[in-house]
C-alpha cells in the first residue's frame, strides 16, 4: 500500500518519510471521484480498466461502496486510492475485502501524526500481491453424504443454444466449490432430453458466469451470459433465454476435495446429473457416499460475484 500526501490545502515541497507521492489535485494518470452516493460509485466503476488510478474521496465515510470499487478493480490494471482523514477509517481502507486499497491519501503529517504513523506501519507489512492465485481447473471430489433437503424453489436455466454431452454449468452453495451440473442432454425412459437446459438447483446457489464472476441463481435474468463448462475444464459463453422456477423436493449432496468441503442442493429427480471424473453423467438419485464427482475449487473469496484474494468459509 502506497502513502500519498494531500497538498491541495497546504502546499508541500517534499515527501514525508514513507510517502511515495504528493497529490496537488490533478494528474494525468489519476481520476478523482467524489463518492457521495450511488452515482459516484457508478462513475468510479465505469473508470475501471480505463485509467491507472481512481482516487476516491468520501464526504461521509462508507465501507460498502469502497469495497464494491476494490472488487471491480481487482485484476483490471486500475488501482484504487482512498482519501483518509481519520485514523479509525484507515484499517477499513487498508483491509477492504482482505485486499485493501492500493494507496491512501493523507493530510499533512503536521496535522495528523498518529494517522501517518499508523499508515506507515500498515504499509510496511505489504499488500496481498503475493497471495496464491486461484485455480479454475476441475478436480475430483468425494461424496460424503446425500441427504433429504426439504422442499423449496428450484431454478432451471434454459439457454438460447444447445449443449453437448459432457457440458453443463458450475453450480454450488459455496463459490469456492462449484459442481459440474450436466445439461439435460440425455433422454430418459420417461422424459425427452432438453439439451438447452440445466436443472441448476436452489435459488441460493452460485452459478459461474462467462466473465468468471458468480451470481446467485435468484439474480439471473434472460440475456445474462453464463459459463458452459466441459468435463476437461474448458469453458464457453452462452446466453440465458429464460428461467423456470418451481417448488420441488431437494437433495443435499455434500463432498470434500483436498480438505475443502462443499455442498450442492439439487432437485430430487433422476434427470439431474453431476459428472464423474471419467466424464459419466450420474443421476443425483444414484449418488452414494464415496462416489467421485467433478468440482471447480478455487481459493479466492467473492464480493458481489467478483473473485478476490482472501479467505471465506461457507457451509
Amino acid at each position: 500500500m502506497e502513502i500519498w500526501l494531500d497538498s491541495t490545502a497546504k502546499p508541500a515541497s517534499s515527501l514525508p518519510e514513507g510517502a511515495s507521492r504528493i497529490w496537488d489535485g490533478s494528474a494525468s494518470d489519476v481520476a478523482e471521484v467524489a463518492l457521495d452516493d450511488y452515482r459516484g460509485q457508478d462513475e468510479a466503476r465505469s473508470l475501471v480498466g480505463v485509467v491507472n488510478w481512481i482516487l476516491v474521496r468520501c464526504s461521509d465515510w462508507t465501507m460498502i461502496p469502497l469495497e464494491n470499487i476494490v472488487a471491480a478493480a481487482a485484476g483490471s490494471g486500475t488501482r484504487v486510492a482512498a482519501v483518509i482523514s481519520r485514523e479509525m477509517d484507515l484499517p477499513g481502507a487498508a483491509f477492504a475485502l482482505q485486499h485493501g486499497v492500493d494507496a491512501v491519501l493523507l493530510p499533512p503529517e503536521s496535522d495528523s501524526q498518529d494517522l501517518w504513523n499508523a499508515a506507515r506501519e500498515l504499509a510496511s507489512k505489504g499488500g496481498s500481491d503475493d497471495a496464491e492465485k486461484p485455480s479454475s481447473q476441475l478436480s475430483s471430489a468425494t461424496i460424503t453424504s446425500v441427504e433429504s433437503g426439504g422442499v423449496g424453489e428450484r431454478i432451471c436455466v434454459d439457454l438460447i443454444e444447445r449443449m453437448s454431452l459432457g457440458e453443463g454449468m458450475a453450480i454450488g452453495s459455496s463459490s469456492t466449490a462449484l459442481c459440474l451440473v450436466h445439461g439435460e442432454t440425455l433422454p430418459s425412459e420417461y422424459v425427452p432430453s432438453r439439451p438447452f437446459r440445466v436443472n441448476a438447483g436452489a435459488v441460493h446457489a452460485y452459478a459461474l458466469m462467462a466473465d468468471n464472476s458468480t451470481k446467485y441463481l435468484s439474480e439471473l435474468n434472460a440475456g445474462d451470459k453464463v459459463a458452459v463448462v466441459t468435463t476437461d475444464g474448458t469453458r464457453r459463453s452462452a446466453s440465458i433465454g429464460r428461467l423456470k422456477i418451481e417448488r420441488r423436493p431437494f437433495l443435499i449432496v455434500k463432498f470434500e476435495c483436498d480438505s475443502v468441503g462443499g455442498q450442492i442442493m439439487t432437485q430430487q429427480a433422476e434427470t439431474v446429473r453431476l459428472v464423474s471424473p471419467s466424464g459419466e453423467a450420474v443421476s443425483v438419485t444414484e449418488l452414494q457416499s464415496g462416489d467421485q464427482i467433478l468440482v471447480r475449487v478455487e481459493s479466492s473469496m467473492r464480493h458481489i460475484g467478483q473473485a478476490l484474494h482472501g479467505e471465506v468459509n461457507e457451509r
